[in-house]
């Protein structure tokens, strides 16, 4: 990490996950050989919660930087040169001993499982240099529950030092993948998040509530400001404590669901920067989060705010799923 540089005057930070995604799409589980195997195409990305959310903002047009670990290695160039490339900052970025790499099987409607490895747990310490990223005006968290936000002692010290400096405070949450950890095991935490934005699938692991209102309930007795819940293809509900949002999904082919709630976090904080509303920026995100569905890979389909801006204004939305209930 570079000593005595600051992200001052930046808009944003994301902290959390940086790897590299191998891509195979259409896999054929009918062996063509005693060891080979088809699939109707493959690619190499960059990816991890904290540079697509990084690369999404820097694109909307907001002076961002990252907080990461990358290790010294070709996966890691890759991820440095996409960073470069997006004119994200990458001024504290520690070395990990390796990059993670992320194998993602994609269906034909767009949804995916991946396969991880050792590499994917390895936990840096962003509470030991408060000064890597309480310069902005808002801080990502891409990856809570994840390393090294899975360790309630890390998120506690980095919220503080973030409320402190007066940042927002925006959380994207991810299943854990060795702790049993639950939301309750962040109590301390959660009153310094202004933010919360898991999908379904995570709020209901981390709740043990299957009905989105009930979800939003927990999160909010807990102490975020606002719990905003992605439902996929059933669109998004937002709550606090006085209001309730809800918006179907857009009306696109999905082609590759990876990173959309990384772009969707992106747009909605960036529209928060610039003074709009709750509402307003969920609108934005959602758009932002169906844009990037549209292509293979987290970072390729997004362009810049004005597309978006404009996609709002020409796809419809749906109208056969009333977003939160089931159908």
């Amino acid at each position: 990490m570079k000593q005595g540089h600051e992200f001052r005057r930046a808009d944003l930070i994301c902290a959390g996950m940086a790897l590299v995604d191998s891509l195979i799409r259409g896999f054929d589980p009918v062996p063509v050989s005693a060891s080979g195997y088809r699939a109707g195409s493959a690619a190499l990305n960059v990816g991890g919660e904290a540079v697509n959310a990084a690369m999404a903002g820097a694109k909307l047009g907001l002076k961002t930087g990252i907080v990461c670990a990358l290790g010294e290695d070709a996966a890691g160039d890759l991820v440095r040169a996409a960073l470069k490339k997006a004119g994200v900052d990458d001024a504290h970025i520690v070395k990990g001993p390796a990059t993670p790499v992320t194998t993602l099987f994609i269906r034909e409607d767009g949804s995916r499982r991946s396969v991880t490895n050792p590499s994917h747990r390895y936990n840096f310490h962003p509470e030991k240099d408060p000064s890597a990223f309480t310069g902005a005006k808002a801080l990502l968290i891409g990856s809570l529950f994840r390393p090294p936000f899975d360790d309630p002692g890390i998120v506690y010290s980095v919220l503080k030092a973030a409320k402190d400096a007066g940042q927002i405070v925006i959380a994207d949450t991810k299943l854990p993948y060795d702790r049993a950890l639950k939301a309750e095991d962040l109590r301390e935490s959660f009153p310094m998040i202004d933010y919360i934005t898991p999908n379904e699938d995570e709020a209901r692991f981390l709740t043990g509530m299957e009905d989105t209102e009930k979800m939003a309930d927990v999160l909010l007795d807990l102490g975020a400001g606002h719990v905003i819940l992605k439902l996929g293809g059933r669109g998004v509900y937002m709550r606090s404590q006085d209001t309730a949002v809800r918006l179907p999904a857009y009306a696109v082919d999905a082609v590759d669901s990876t990173g959309a709630g990384d772009n969707f976090a992106a747009g909605f904080v960036s529209e928060i920067l610039r003074g709009r509303k709750a509402e307003e920026a969920l609108s934005f995100a959602n758009a932002c989060g169906a844009v990037c569905v549209t292509a293979l890979g987290a970072g390729t389909a997004l362009k810049n705010r004005e597309q978006v801006l404009r996609f709002m204004e020409e796809t419809p939305l749906k109208t056969d799923h009333i977003p939160g209930r089931p159908g």
